[in-house]
Formats: C-alpha cells, structure tokens, sequence
C-alpha cells in the first residue's frame, strides 16, 4: 500500500535555490526537493556528510501543491575583504539573493514503509536541530505536520500523493483575500491550484529539475536530475475549511 506524509511549508520568506552562485542566489517558485531532504534530515539528526542516508531520503516521491503564489523579492549583500584567486587584492562584492515573500505550499511525501512516515512525523514535530525554509533565518511561521500523524489535517494518509494534493484542505489562512476567494469558490467560481509533482522520464510532459541531492557535504554537493510534471488541481468548498486547524 502507498501512504503520504503531508507537510505545510509557510513563512514570511523562503527561498528554494536551483542554480545558486555566490554573486546571485537564486529561487524556485515551489519547495525543492533538495531542501525538503534537507530540512528533513535536519529534523532527523542527519549529518551532512552522511551521503548514504541523504541518498535514501531522496528515493521518496514528492509533490507540491501551490497554496498561495509567493512574490519573488531581491536582497543586496555586501561582503568586504574578499581577495582575488591569488588571495590579494582585497574587494567589496555585492551578492544578490532571492528569496519568495508570502508563500505557503502544501508539500506531499510518498513512500511505501508507513514506519517510516511516523518516523518523519515524529522528527518534525521534534527535530534534532532547527527547521528552516531554504535560509536559517526563515523559520517556519507554524508547524508542519499535526500532532496525531492520522490527522486528516497535514498527517499520514493511506493514499497515493495525487490524492493527497487533490482533496487536502486549503491551507490558507483567514486573510481577507482568503475570504474573498473561499466565498466566490463556495458561490460555484473556478479556481485552480498549481501542482508540481516527481513523475517518469518517459512521461510526454516532463520536465528536468536538477535538484536531487547526493551529497550535502559543504565542500562536495552534488546533486541529481529528477523528471517532474507540472499540472493543477481544482479547489472545491469541500476543501476550505471553516474550523480551527490544528497547526494554526
């Protein structure tokens, strides 16, 4: 049977670097994968050097769900003293660092061994050092698995992922503008959720992420291409929820 770990990433900055150098860090519009095994085995006590575990959190097959389009937002960096390849010359260099401001993804992870799912659950909700999205000073703004891993709400489902990201509910917050869309939704108006998940090389609309790490070790990362299917999902009254969340 396959089961799916569901995850909620939300922040007032995350960032999701795919081709990041040091003068211009760059960032995805949705959680890579690469950074949800990272800040999963950072949950875990996983070092980073520990290649073969990182390699084995990798296997599982994720997919995303678009809860709230971030805006894509520049800061400026200044590092001084930095020397040529010769190590003189000292310079100032500007980096440019992109980060996405506002975002919320629903984030599903799917695998065959439920033991192992709770052993993620349990690790989130506990991690052995700090969760972080992306960058260490953007921190989770609440938590990302419920309490009880059979909550219906961000727990463990016996379903595929597809499911999961087609019948979760709506992770938004009671903003006004959630209002203003949850009453046009439940007043029979169309919108749709922008998806993202792992799928086949051979699939006719896949497309090549490059993010799949092989090793976190500082001096030696490595990382390797994933095949993806871009698509979306309807949301539907059912999936806007009226009631208390338990991670709110």
């Amino acid at each position: 049977m396959t089961h799916t770990l569901a995850l909620c990433l939300d922040a007032p900055m995350q960032s999701w670097g795919l081709r990041s150098r040091f003068q211009s860090r760059d960032t995805a519009h949705e959680p890579t994968k690469s950074g949800v095994i990272g800040l999963l085995a950072a949950a875990l006590g996983i070092p980073r050097d520990l290649d073969r575990e990182i390699q084995r959190l990798a296997k599982v097959r994720m997919g995303v769900r678009v809860d709230r389009e971030g805006l894509v937002e520049r800061d400026f960096h200044t590092v001084n003293n930095v020397p040529n390849t010769e190590g003189a010359n000292p310079r100032t260099v500007i980096s440019h660092r992109y980060y996405l401001a506002d975002a919320v993804f629903l984030v599903a992870l799917q695998h065959p061994d439920r033991d192992e799912l709770l052993r993620w659950h349990a690790a989130l909700l506990n991690p052995h050092w700090p969760i972080y999205l992306g960058r260490r000073a953007f921190v989770p703004a609440r938590p990302l698995v419920a309490p009880a891993p059979d909550s219906p709400w961000l727990g463990i489902a016996d379903a595929p992922l597809e499911d999961v990201l087609a019948q979760h509910d709506w992770l938004e917050n009671r903003t006004a503008p959630h209002q203003r869309l949850a009453k046009a939704v439940s007043d029979g108006d169309e919108h749709f959720l922008r998806t993202l998940v792992d799928t086949s090389p051979t699939d006719e609309l896949a497309e090549p992420r490059r993010d799949v790490p092989v090793s976190f070790h500082p001096r030696n990362r490595l990382f390797e291409t994933r095949s993806v299917r871009a698509g979306h999902v309807q949301l539907t009254a059912s999936m806007i929820h009226t009631g208390a969340h338990p991670c709110t």
